[in-house]
Formats: C-alpha cells, sequence, structure tokens
C-alpha cells in the first residue's frame, strides 16, 4: 500500500494521542453542532452558561462576534457573587482588586489586553478598546487604567495608596514569623475564569477572557488570562480554545496555543485539551498536581474540554440548548511518570 502525505499526517495526528482515547476514559466524543444551530458557545465553569447566553443573544439580535464575547463575559464580571472575576473578585495581598482581560477576533488575527487593571468595572471592554483603538496589544497597571477612563468605561472610586502601605507593613511582620518559625509561606488558591469562545454563524471565530487572579497573589502578579496564547487563543482558520486554573502552569507552556495546534493536527477539541494537560503534567514537577484546565472548539462545531482533575465543568450553548457539561479528568495513570524522564537531579 502506498503512503500518502495524507495518510503520513494520520498516523502522525494518531501517534500524538499517548493517553486513552475518550472511550477508554469512558467519554463519547461530543456530537458536532450542526450548523443550522450556530453560533455555539462554549465556555467554562458552570457560571459560563448565562454568560453563553447573553453571548447568544447579542448574536442573534444583529451584535457582532466580539459583541457577543464582550456581551457573554459583562455578565460574570458583573455578578457581586463571582469571587474570582471583576470587582467582585479576592483582593490581592494588599487588599486590591487587580483584573486581567483579554480579547481576540480571527478575521483579521486581532488580540487586545489588560493587565493588573484596578477600579475598571469590565476590564474585557478595556481589552476590546486596546485592540481597536490602539496599535498595542497589551496595556498593564496605572496606563491601562487611565487609557479605559479616556475611552469613558464604567469606573469605581480608587484610592489605594493606604491598602498598598498597610500591606507593606504587613507583609514585613509576616515574613518575619515565618522566617522565625522556619514555615514556608502559605497562599491561597483561587484562580477560577471565564474564558468564552464562540463560533459564528458564518464560521468565524472569537473569545475572550477575565479573572480577578489569584486571591492574595502579590500586587502586580498577572496569570495566564491576559497573555495571548496561555489563556486564550484564537485561529480562524481551526479553532479557539481557554484556560482556567493555575495560571503560571498555564503560561509556562503556552497552553491554549497549544490546545489549537493540536486541533490543527486533526485532533478532537476534546482530545486536543486531554493531549495539552498530559503534555505539561509530563513536564512540570508537580505532576498531575497543576489545577489546569481548557475549553475548545473547532471551526467544523465540534467543542470539548478536559481538566487535571475530574469535575472541571464547562457550559455550551446553541440555538438549540443551553447545558453545563462535565469534562473528562486526566488521571494519573493517564501521563506515565510524574516529570516524564526527566532524572531529579535535571529538575
Amino acid at each position: 500500500m502506498s503512503l500518502t502525505r495524507r495518510s503520513l499526517l494520520h498516523r502522525g495526528t494518531l501517534a500524538l494521542v499517548t493517553g486513552p482515547t475518550l472511550a477508554a476514559l469512558g467519554q463519547e466524543a461530543r456530537p458536532t453542532v450542526p450548523t443550522r444551530d450556530w453560533p455555539l458557545v462554549v465556555s467554562t465553569w458552570p457560571f459560563g452558561k448565562p454568560a453563553n447566553e447573553a453571548a447568544l443573544k447579542a448574536l442573534v439580535g444583529g451584535g457582532s462576534l466580539l459583541d457577543a464575547v464582550e456581551q457573554g463575559i459583562h455578565v460574570t464580571e458583573s455578578d457581586p457573587a463571582n469571587a474570582s472575576v471583576g470587582l467582585g473578585g479576592l483582593p490581592n495581598g494588599a487588599g486590591v482588586v487587580q483584573l486581567d482581560a483579554c480579547i481576540m477576533h480571527g478575521p483579521g488575527h486581532q488580540a487586545g489586553s489588560v493587565a493588573a487593571l484596578e477600579g475598571i468595572v469590565h476590564p474585557i471592554s478595556a481589552a476590546r478598546r486596546v485592540m481597536e483603538k490602539t496599535p498595542h496589544v497589551m496595556l498593564v497597571g496605572e496606563g491601562a487604567r487611565l487609557f479605559a477612563l479616556e475611552q469613558g468605561l464604567a469606573s469605581v472610586p480608587l484610592d489605594t495608596t493606604a491598602a498598598y502601605e498597610a500591606w507593606r507593613k504587613k507583609r514585613a511582620l509576616e515574613k518575619e514569623a515565618a522566617t522565625q518559625a522556619g514555615d514556608p509561606e502559605k497562599k491561597k488558591e483561587n484562580h477560577d475564569t471565564i474564558a468564552l469562545l464562540v463560533l459564528g454563524a458564518n464560521g468565524d471565530l472569537a473569545g475572550g477572557c477575565s479573572t480577578s487572579g489569584w486571591g492574595g497573589k502579590l500586587p502586580g502578579r498577572v496569570g495566564d488570562s491576559p497573555i495571548i496564547g496561555s489563556g486564550l487563543y484564537v485561529d480562524n482558520e481551526v479553532g479557539a480554545a481557554g484556560a482556567t486554573g493555575l495560571g503560571e502552569n498555564v503560561m509556562r507552556y503556552c497552553g491554549s496555543f497549544l490546545v489549537v495546534e493540536l486541533m490543527r493536527q486533526g485532533l478532537h477539541p476534546t482530545e486536543a485539551c486531554l493531549e495539552a494537560i498530559r503534555r505539561i503534567a509530563k513536564k512540570d514537577p508537580k505532576g498531575m498536581d497543576i489545577s489546569v484546565s481548557f475549553v475548545a472548539l473547532d471551526k467544523q462545531g465540534r467543542y470539548g474540554a478536559a481538566g487535571s482533575a475530574n469535575g472541571f465543568q464547562y457550559a455550551v450553548t446553541t440555538r438549540a440548548s443551553s447545558e453545563i457539561v462535565t469534562a473528562p479528568g486526566v488521571g494519573p495513570l493517564d501521563i506515565g511518570p510524574v516529570g516524564g524522564n526527566r532524572k531529579d537531579s535535571d529538575r
């Protein structure tokens, strides 16, 4: 039998899937959403469902893909009960909420991002303005805030001087006490994110990501959410992916970009998410203790997600339905030895 370029590519794609297939995990690949039911909206966590529905409403009402992303994420950013997105999110170690967000538009491969943004109600809107109104991709800190105010975005009064000064004094005392006790500093992990992906009725793609980041983080810490290719990546020829979890463990591996590239090589979105997590876990000294999850969709209307642990839920919305789905988790048996083939001395 002669080998064609197509067959070689197919064999190479199959070889990428180093762990169990979806069937072996007891998971069926979710069916392709028929074009008659597009737009397709996928987002992280159950709190993404109302965001999806707002995004779909914007599209059905004649809005653009970017309108859909922005208005959908507004829902989550405006929810005072959400402790991980928007101004209702957990503050940093100084008691100040710092927000990160980014947005991407498949046509033209456009992107905009803001990080360590204070006092702005909708960081996703600031990210969109960066993309559309400046020659830049990313603005941070006070510069991002001043730009958002210049653009007329909703804001809250901000006076952080006292909070930061109190934090500096408190941190110095805590570090001294930790040193005397011989205990490492403990950080509270809270790092949920809204990553929202949209496949339009015409097959174009867009996505956005927004978070208040890690609760109790060092002031100025930026996670994966506003980093193009880490917390979000959109390729209009292939698909889109978004991340949630501990940002440092996504950033160091360009996680969302990796998921999209795996879809480019032929993997179903769910298997691309699973394989990306396997690759990260094989390289990372923490193995499966990486707290990373991905959502993804492709140009064909297929969608999926996966988490480094069981129980990650995501939201899927089309013209026909809106539901919360539990993604497969990647277990320790799927990845082989922690850290791959590296020796302990190499870590």
